[in-house]
């Protein structure tokens, strides 16, 4: 018995808005009645709207609005806004509007007051169509005229009760009350699901907040939610902190500048990775920011760029002094932007935008520019970009955020702070010399990597990003004029080495050919010596060949005198 019961759930009817059947696990209790309640402009009827027009279009379940406010054609037309055509789903059966005038002054309480006929005229209204679902709007105008609290707690449960027996999954609206959640204090208690919405105003910014404030028999998300209401729908945020539970991916993203990707020991950024490019004003922040969008649209991947400070006319126009022809991938549908002021709307308002904007258009790279324009409390933007990352983290989606930081500090607290969500991170900064300011770059970290520690200056030309190799000075990295200064003077240096080079080499050559001229003439000098030597010898071997023959001579003539 104990496993049986353990393995039963709670059947639960699917509203069809975006995070709210995350937030309740699967949707509001089926055949069960729901309230909705919350002050005037919080959104109730269009909710319960949404909700009828999701189960007769997704879900083949008709539904039944009784309005005891607006008539008929108010509501087909305001509901015209969100892009519903109520008008014809009326049309086709799959769904029935009946407005039931309310005036106080007409009823007169009495022991024996039921609202028999107003079941009566609910009930051939579900019938005749097979409604599934039911939405009354609002409470408060049905039970106007009540002043006995007996008798309205009495019908207030004979209502709930009659339609758990139609088997309708219904939702009530009502109005918020003084120190409780609605007007009379009954529903919220008789209720199996309570739902709030709220219309909050901050720094004269307005934000709309859902909280589910119980469920019966029913785990749900208990914190409070941002939703949005605009031309696309309802979309509700369910996050409301960043996981530690994503998938992580080897796979190499290019940044869109070849000499950046060789700073990285990989090559390029992880995919999925969050990356931060913070820098001074006019560092090119935005055009590295194109130069990656550019890369992923021209591998046949989609970027979705959020701008909160320029129009995407501007950014398209402006890229192109760089080489950057972004409108072509606007034109084959790979990028889109997403522009905004960041005081349209709260914080929590812009993370519920951009989250519906990832899941309709699901890219692969998603780029924010920047996210220093957000204004607020640090810790409210600190959680939102948390929330932010984890999202792009939990889609394998690479992002790129970009940050301005203040002239009087290159690395700011909010940097700091933000850095720390982030994988990688590239600073931008100025370094004046020699009377002009140069563009210089370098990577403070990026995880799970080797990476370049070194100090780049980088032109922005028009034909791109260019990083010029590194050169050292003995003051430290030269750049601009300085750097060329120096490298003529080098380049002065060398020539002057070379040219001594050269003249000692004349200079040597000179002193050899006279040295070997010296030589060559003692050779000769030797040489006739020699000669005359030689000839000296022969002559004396001459002379005394011819005292020999003399001396025979004389010595033969001696004998014969003799």
């Amino acid at each position: 018995m104990r496993a049986s019961a353990a393995g039963k759930t709670l059947p639960k009817c699917p509203t069809g808005i975006k995070g709210l059947d995350d937030v309740t696990f699967g949707g509001l209790p089926a055949g069960r009645p729901s309230l909705l309640c919350g002050a005037a402009g919080c959104g109730k009827t269009l909710f319960a709207m949404t909700f009828l027009v999701n189960g007769a279009t997704l879900y083949g379940e008709p539904g039944v609005f009784m309005s005891f406010e607006e008539r008929s054609h108010d509501l087909i037309e305001n509901v015209a806004s969100l892009g519903y055509d109520v008008e014809m789903l009326v049309a086709d059966g799959r769904i029935a509007i009946d407005h039931v005038r309310v005036e106080s002054a007409e009823i007169e309480e009495s022991g024996d007051y039921d609202l028999e006929a107003l079941f009566v005229r609910l009930g051939y209204a579900i019938d005749r169509i097979g409604a599934k679902r039911v939405v009354l709007d609002t409470i408060e105008a049905l039970f106007s005229g009540f002043t006995d609290q007996a008798v309205l707690r009495a019908e207030l449960r004979r209502l709930f009760g009659w339609l758990k027996d139609k088997g309708v999954t219904a939702i009530i609206t009502g109005e918020r009350g003084e120190g409780q959640l609605t007007r009379y204090g009954i529903e919220e208690y008789v209720s199996d699901c309570v739902i709030l919405l709220d219309n909050r105003v901050l720094d004269q910014v307005t934000t709309r907040r859902l909280r589910v404030v119980k469920y019966r028999g029913s785990a749900h998300g208990t914190n409070e939610y941002p939703f949005l209401i605009d031309d696309q729908g309802i979309s509700v945020m369910p996050i409301t902190s960043a996981g530690l539970e994503h998938q992580t991916s080897s796979d190499v993203v290019p940044t869109g500048v070849a000499s950046l990707d060789a700073m990285f020991g990989i090559g390029g950024f992880y995919r999925g990775s969050s990356v931060l490019i913070s820098g001074l004003a006019g560092t090119g922040k935005s055009t590295f920011s194109a130069s990656f969008a550019d890369a992923v649209c021209k591998r046949g991947e989609k970027c979705l760029y959020f701008a909160f400070e320029e129009s995407p006319d501007q950014i398209v126009r402006n890229m192109r002094s760089a080489g950057i022809d972004l409108q072509q991938h606007r034109d084959s549908g790979l990028l889109k932007f997403e522009a905004a002021r960041p005081s349209l709307y709260g914080l929590e308002m812009h993370l519920a935008r951009m989250n519906r904007d990832i899941e309709d258009f699901d890219p692969n790279a998603v780029v924010v520019d920047p996210i220093s324009a957000f204004r607020g409390v640090q810790s409210e933007i600190h959680a939102t970009l948390l929330r932010l990352a984890d999202i792009c983290k939990g889609r394998g989606i690479t992002g790129i955020f970009t940050s301005l930081s203040l002239a009087a500090d290159h690395v700011t607290e909010s940097d700091r702070g933000v850095s720390s969500l982030m994988d990688s991170w590239i600073s931008l900064t100025d370094v004046e010399a020699s009377g002009e300011r140069n563009r210089v770059l370098y990577v403070l970290k990026s995880r799970g990597m080797k990476h370049s520690n070194q100090m780049r200056e980088y032109l922005l030309t028009d034909h791109g990003i260019h990083l010029i190799e590194p050169y050292v000075g003995a003051h430290g990295v030269l750049t601009g004029s300085a750097r060329l200064a120096q490298e003529a003077a080098e380049r002065d240096s060398a020539i002057e080495r070379t040219q001594a080079s050269a003249r000692r080499h004349r200079d040597l050559s000179r002193k050899r050919a006279t040295i070997e001229r010296q030589i060559a003439e003692m050779h000769a000098m030797l040489q006739a010596e020699e000669e005359e030597a030689a000839m000296v010898r022969e002559q004396e071997q001459v002379h005394e060949g011819v005292l020999t023959e003399d001396r025979v001579a004389m010595a033969a003539k001696r004998g014969a005198a003799a």
